[in-house]
């Protein structure tokens, strides 16, 4: 296989779970290729679509597990809907079913969050590990009434060792729709526009930019969607026999990023 299009990227975007790491074990050699980033003369930034954690709760966890991480290699879909409602519901009144630290990643955009005292111009859901009925309630009542749906990312399950999974956002959102009738609006992957932002900051063209995680439907799809380039690496939620089956495959399917990182160097 040519890997020419792949040595040829300029940054990196790294999805974490299944893909670094699966809860608090970290993959052979993960590491290690994270260290030696800057002496292979490329950057890198890790992606995820998790929004229960604020891209600071990232940074502490990365460092905690032995990874390199400082403000500026951490990018989520939580900070990624924070912009998104800067930019299209400016002002607008918001009722998250999300986490705290979710609700304290608004806020820093500015985001105003519903007190209780009004009613919600939309509705955002994240990966909301601290659900409780009440915000389901709340929730459908709004977006019965008009509300506009925003939801963090579309991942049905998060992956756990042992081969268990957390119900994710997308599994939220289905209830959210069969009660309400009304569709989200998904911001995290695989919408390009976490890639598009990336490469507007760093001025690092699409094409440049190589997407590298565990799930077709995702870290594969946002590569796809924005031009970028896809790593598929199979020590996640995805085997063998789903890459053969899906109409769309990635650049490249790799076993862990440990062979990745001997194709870079």
């Amino acid at each position: 296989m040519n890997y020419d299009k792949l040595r040829g990227c300029e940054l990196f975007l790294f999805d974490m779970d299944g893909t670094l790491y699966l809860g608090d074990e970290v993959y052979e050699g993960a590491r290690e290729m994270m260290f030696d980033f800057p002496n292979m003369g490329r950057k890198y930034i890790y992606l995820t679509n998790n929004s229960s954690r604020a891209g600071e709760d990232y940074i502490q966890r990365l460092k905690r597990l032995g990874f390199p991480c400082e403000r500026e290699n951490v990018f989520t879909s939580g900070m990624a809907t924070g912009l998104y409602l800067n930019k299209n519901h400016p002002g607008a009144v918001v009722y998250l079913v999300g986490t705290q630290a979710f609700r304290r990643e608004l806020l820093s955009y500015g985001v105003r969050l519903w007190d209780g005292e009004e009613k919600a111009d939309v509705v955002v859901v994240g990966f909301d590990t601290e659900l409780v009925y009440e915000k389901l309630n709340y929730a459908v009542r709004f977006l019965r009434a008009g509300a506009a749906f925003i939801a963090a990312n579309p991942d049905w399950v998060c992956p756990m060792p042992a081969g268990q999974v957390l119900p994710d956002c997308g599994s939220i959102c289905a209830l959210l729709t069969a009660a309400s009738g009304v569709e989200p609006t998904y911001i995290g992957k695989p919408n390009r526009n976490m890639v598009d932002i990336i490469s507007n900051q760093t001025g690092i063209p699409n094409e440049k930019i190589c997407c590298v995680g565990d799930r077709l439907y995702t870290d594969i799809a946002v590569a796809q969607n924005a031009g970028a380039v896809s790593v598929l690496v199979l020590s996640g939620e995805t085997d063998e026999e789903m890459v053969n089956e899906a109409e769309r495959k990635p650049d490249y399917v790799l076993p862990s990023v440990k062979e990745l990182h001997a194709l870079i160097r």
